[in-house]
């Protein structure tokens, strides 16, 4: 009998897109036969992965996970095609294995997918397999982490599915050493606001806010007021005040309290490290939307990656 040796699996998982137990079982099925274990493969249908590849997975689940000491968090994005699938028991266990992993993982999307699970195969291998038995094209899309050295992390999960899943998924990070309790429920009110707001924050402080963004801005407001007849030195003396008011709109700190819009979340914050007898930060926030655009965050196309290592389509 021909030897399995790694290389060889390693090819034959190339080819198929098939996981590494699976292809070194087909090995061993076909004595090392590289062409009759494809076949082997697409009999059992665990290389049809690659032909979801054209497939868009806009579908799926924002999944979360919180730190056993409550000081870390993070969140990640499992698309499929359809809603359906995303209510699917197996779907749901794998978007919060992947939260499980990813919490571990000192990366982002491409770390997370080369993590083992608990059950010993890589995310990647996780994620193509269920495409091949499930019968959707899937992807994690984004993940992202918050930490702090000292109080809590929180969690909002909006239009829950299950058990650390939703649609819509916001992490807040409070620093401070004074009454935890008080921080995590302070913190979960903050993430509630990041996710209901009628306005969702771009960035914690004005000077978070990419400049891209306000550029963007600035060129908007002074087309628009040059387009009111306005010379182009007037109109740009015209947005200054205007700019502040974007920024106040668009900053979470000057944001107006959701649940008590007399109240900013800056002033919020300041009021909580007097009830919690110590200094309180707003370190951070993370807000994952199903479907919002991600730019540097996008994660790789299972099947497509399949897809381009067969050849097939």
């Amino acid at each position: 009998m021909a030897e399995i040796t790694a290389a060889l699996v390693k090819d034959l998982r190339e080819r198929t897109g098939a996981g590494m137990m699976d292809c070194k079982a087909a090995l061993t099925e076909n004595g090392g036969n590289v062409d009759a274990s494809i076949d082997w493969l697409r009999a059992k249908g665990l290389s049809k992965a690659a032909k979801k590849a054209d497939r868009a997975a806009a579908e799926g689940l924002v999944a979360a996970r919180i730190s056993d000491d409550g000081k870390t968090g993070v969140l990640v994005e499992l698309n499929a095609e359809t809603d359906f699938v995303a209510k699917n028991d197996t779907f749901q266990a794998a978007a919060r294995e992947i939260a499980r992993v990813a919490l571990g993982v000192d990366g982002g999307v491409d770390a997370i997918t080369a993590a083992k699970t608990a059950k010993g195969e890589s995310v990647a291998d996780m994620v193509t397999n269920m495409i091949a038995t499930i019968g959707e094209n899937m992807r994690l899309r984004r993940a992202a982490k918050l930490s702090v050295s000292q109080g809590v992390v929180s969690l909002y999960l909006h239009n829950a599915q299950g058990e650390g899943v939703g649609k819509l998924g916001v992490l807040v990070a409070l620093e401070g050493t004074g009454d935890q309790a008080l921080l995590k429920d302070v913190g979960r009110k903050i993430a509630l606001h990041v996710a209901g707001t009628p306005t969702p924050p771009l960035a914690l402080t004005p000077a978070d806010l990419d400049p891209a963004a306000v550029e963007k801005e600035k060129k908007f407001l002074t087309d628009q007021a040059m387009e009111s007849g306005k010379p182009r030195e007037i109109a740009e003396k015209m947005i200054e005040g205007r700019i502040r008011k974007w920024q106040e709109e668009v900053v979470l700190l000057k944001q107006p309290f959701v649940m008590n819009p007399d109240q900013t979340i800056e002033q919020l914050v300041a009021e909580t490290a007097k009830q919690a007898g110590s200094a309180v930060t707003l370190k951070g926030f993370i807000r994952f939307q199903l479907g919002e655009g991600v730019e540097k965050t996008e994660g790789p196309d299972f099947a497509a990656e399949v897809a381009s290592m067969t050849g097939q389509r």
